[in-house]
Order: C-alpha cells, then sequence, then structure tokens
C-alpha cells in the first residue's frame, strides 16, 4: 500500500508526526533544501529512502545564509511543484515552514563553526555559515532524525555540518550523496534556471576543467600548477568572473602544505556568469 506524503507548516505539526513515528520504532531520514527541487535532491531523497523507514524533507528558503546584496527575494520558489515532486519520489512528510513559523521573534543565538567555514565560499559569503548551521542545528532539533541526507556539490556545508555534529555531539550521522549532473556535465542547481544560453553554455567549463583536473592528477602534476590551468580554462570564457579556484585537504579545508601520496583533497569551484553564482568541486586523493 502507498502511503501518502503528508505536508505540515508548523513545527508543532511535524513534532507531532515525528513522536507517532517513534513511538512505532521507525528510523528518521531528513532531506533539508530551500526548494526548488531538482534530480540531486531527488537523489537525496532515494538514498534515504533506501536507509529508513520514514523520509522527511524540510523545503524552507532561510534568511540567515543570504548576505545583504544575494539573491533571497528572488530565489526561485514554487511549494505546489515541489510538493508533487517530493510525493513523487517517496517523501513522507514535507515541513514548509515559513519564516515567521521558524524566527518568530529575531533570533539571537547563532551556531559558528571555525576553520572549515574561514575559505572558500566562506571567505566571499561572510557570516552565510554562520545562518547555514544554525538553521540546520534548528531543524535538527525539530525532526531529531537518525540519519542526514546532504549532496556533495555543497561540499564545504557538508563538512561544516558533519563538524557541527561531531563537537556538538548530535545524535544524526550525515550521509553525504554524490554531487548528480545534467547529461553535459552541468552541476544540478536550482539556481541554474537564472542562466542566459550563452551563460549555461559557457557554465560547463566547470565540470570540463574538473574532469580535466582529476587527469591532471593521475598524472601527477603539482597542485598549484593544477590549479593555475583551472584558472586559465575559465578565464578563457569571456562571461566567467571567477571568485575561486582552490585546492585543499579535505574535509578540514586547511591549505595542503606536503603533496603525499594518498591524501584526501577538493578542487573547489566558485564562478560568477552574470548575475548567478556556481559552485562545483572535484573530491580526490594526490597520487
Amino acid at each position: 500500500m502507498i502511503q501518502t506524503m503528508q505536508q505540515v507548516s508548523t513545527i508543532k505539526e511535524l513534532r507531532a508526526e515525528i513522536k507517532a513515528a517513534r513511538r512505532q520504532g521507525k528510523t528518521i531520514g531528513f532531506v533539508p533544501t530551500m526548494g526548488f527541487l531538482h534530480e540531486g535532491h531527488l537523489s537525496l531523497v532515494k538514498a534515504a529512502r533506501e536507509t529508513c523507514d520514514l523520509v522527511v524533507m524540510s523545503i524552507f528558503v532561510n534568511p540567515l545564509q543570504f548576505g545583504p546584496n544575494e539573491d533571497f527575494e528572488r530565489y526561485p520558489r514554487d511549494i505546489e511543484r515541489d510538493s508533487q515532486m517530493a510525493a513523487g519520489a517517496g517523501v513522507d512528510l514535507l515541513f514548509t515552514p515559513s519564516v515567521e513559523e521558524m524566527y518568530p521573534t529575531p533570533i539571537l543565538t547563532k551556531v559558528s563553526v571555525a576553520h572549515v567555514t574561514a575559505p572558500l565560499c566562506g571567505a566571499s559569503r561572510p557570516g552565510h555559515f554562520d545562518g547555514v548551521s544554525t538553521v540546520v542545528l534548528k531543524l535538527f532539533s525539530i525532526v531529531q532524525p537518525d540519519y542526514a541526507f546532504f549532496g556533495q556539490k555543497d561540499a564545504q556545508q557538508v563538512a561544516v555540518v558533519t563538524q557541527m555534529v561531531k563537537d556538538l555531539s548530535i545524535p544524526v550521522e550525515v550521509i553525504p550523496c554524490p554531487i548528480v549532473r545534467e547529461a553535459d556535465g552541468l552541476a544540478m542547481s536550482s539556481r541554474n534556471v537564472y542562466l542566459s544560453a550563452e551563460e549555461r553554455a559557457q557554465a560547463l567549463v566547470l565540470s570540463q576543467s574538473l574532469r580535466q583536473a582529476s587527469a591532471w592528477l593521475e598524472e601527477g602534476l603539482p597542485l598549484e600548477e593544477i590549479k593555475e590551468r583551472i584558472k586559465r580554462m575559465i578565464a578563457d570564457k569571456p562571461l566567467a568572473e571567477i571568485d575561486y579556484v582552490e585546492i585543499l585537504r579535505y574535509p578540514d579545508l586547511q591549505p595542503v602544505e606536503n603533496e603525499t601520496s594518498g591524501q584526501a583533497i577538493i578542487v573547489a569551484l566558485a564562478v560568477r556568469f552574470g548575475k548567478t553564482r556556481l559552485i562545483d568541486n572535484l573530491i580526490a586523493t594526490i597520487r
């Protein structure tokens, strides 16, 4: 028998459903999102479905993680479409709170994770990860999942949340899931809808440069040389404006001091095409 997805918008309703599931001994998997769902999100639901008895998804565009000149107001939203996609993917419980429900009064508490938030998006988006970690901790407190599923496209976010869970002894296992790409290689993102046809065509340089980086790593090229080659590839696209190209240790996101064989690294990119900022990455090991 196929169970119909339930959609709730208040913390009280959600907690009542979670409590009922716990009484039945169900394991709970959680997929936090900001909505405008795509196949990347649905792959997280699939992983949760395979692991857990009850799959909870949240859709909440969190104002705390947007800077003053960022795209909070224009971030794509379509709850009706998202609800249909979530139900089709196998979500049992969809949580769609308003900003007022999540933050009924100005929030005076924030969660700040050090070190792993300093480079990459943390450097170019000050305060972003405080907003991420604060809302994720709040959602973990509300849902109390056994497992939480995050896409590896936001690899720094995965590292930040994993560190927070470890430091604060939160009883949830963070499950990173692989990047899902379009047929032509572009990493799936809700922000891809902003791209013009020409911007989207040039944005393919991100995945192309990462494929080249993988080959260069196999050849044993020095990391600094790989980084410079990637920058040249991207700069060759006239609409591309590089925010960063970095190669760091993963998951602690510290500089690679000694290029020792077997060390895990991340090749991380953030590039603007017009008004749209895209990120992509490759997690690999030094040969």
